[in-house]
């Protein structure tokens, strides 16, 4: 093949590589930047252009041919070389630009992420950031995000992890409810109240307390079932319904901790704390990668330092 047209398929072989990386056409789309119908239509002309067939679609991922995944084996590290020493060489001008795609848990980053983002965008007026407000545990490397925030009781294994800072739950009501239907002075009395929880199978659920003590923890938790008139998998929307008077709701704190400060929700049993509803640390991950561009690796160092101290009330 003439050397000009082979030159001029650099960006297509470029593209199958990412393809590769992310196993969709829709996460490789999202990683250029461009639409995924311009994605296929690339493959389809370096497809034309070598005369064989690289990629076998199926409707939920792609498989590379045998010519596909050789062609991708001999040109990806000639490709990450080039993108690691670009980056090198841009970064040398001390400015941070680009794209970082961020997934992250919904009310986190409603209640606790986005107003906190100004201040980063605008000390990086050459950094954008997309969000994915999502609950579902998104696959970093696959869908093509730079890095995720996770609610969870461990740092994920398979990836760069660092805590972001501890989380809690907390129990809350209004004055309102209260008024009408007494404080709780125990977990126990919390079965003949009104409890806006997570759903489970059998339409009730289960709260579980460790007493505080001079020490961490007691050594036997109390688990209380509860009962009320309504529960959803979303934690904004038990909190709006105990902002609506409707019962006790057990909340994460960075879920809670606006309506606390603003004295709309009180919190209930200060000697008892919730455990096993809600995971306690909240952690930033990213994937392994040889070279880590400099609007990731400050976006990561602004929001340990922004969340260091948790979500006091």
């Amino acid at each position: 093949m003439d050397t000009r047209k082979v030159e001029g398929l650099w960006t297509h072989l470029h593209w199958l590589t990412v393809l590769a990386e992310h196993g969709t056409y829709t996460a490789a789309a999202a990683r250029l930047g461009v639409s995924k119908a311009a994605m296929s239509q690339h493959i389809a002309e370096l497809e034309r252009a070598t005369g064989v067939a690289l990629v076998q679609r199926t409707t939920r991922s792609v498989r590379f041919t045998e010519a596909g995944q050789r062609l991708v084996d001999s040109t990806r590290l000639d490709y990450e070389h080039i993108a690691t020493s670009f980056s090198t060489v841009r970064e040398m001008a001390g400015v941070a630009r680009g794209l970082i795609r961020v997934t992250a848990p919904v009310a986190f980053v409603r209640q606790q992420l986005v107003p906190k983002m100004s201040a980063f965008l605008r000390a990086n007026p050459e950094v954008r950031v997309q969000l994915e407000v999502s609950d579902r545990i998104a696959s970093i490397a696959t869908e093509g995000f730079d890095l995720a925030i996770r609610h969870s009781v461990h740092a994920p294994e398979t990836h760069v992890a660092w805590k972001l800072c501890d989380t809690h739950s907390v129990i809350v009501a209004t004055r309102a409810y209260l008024k009408r239907r007494g404080q709780p002075a125990s977990p126990a009395d919390l079965s003949t109240h009104d409890c806006l929880f997570y759903p489970r199978p059998l339409g009730s659920g289960i709260w579980s307390f460790e007493r505080k003590t001079a020490r961490k923890t007691n050594t036997e938790p109390v688990s209380i079932t509860v009962n009320g008139p309504f529960s959803a998998n979303n934690s904004e929307a038990l909190r709006d319904a105990a902002l609506d008077d409707l019962g006790i709701a057990l909340l994460p704190d960075f879920t809670a901790q606006a309506a606390i400060r603003s004295g709309k929700l009180v919190v209930l049993l200060p000697d008892w704390r919730p455990v096993g509803s809600f995971a306690e640390q909240l952690y930033i991950v990213r994937p392994y990668a040889p070279h880590v561009p400099r609007a990731v690796g400050l976006f990561v160092a602004y929001l340990r330092e922004t969340f260091a101290g948790g979500f006091p009330p």
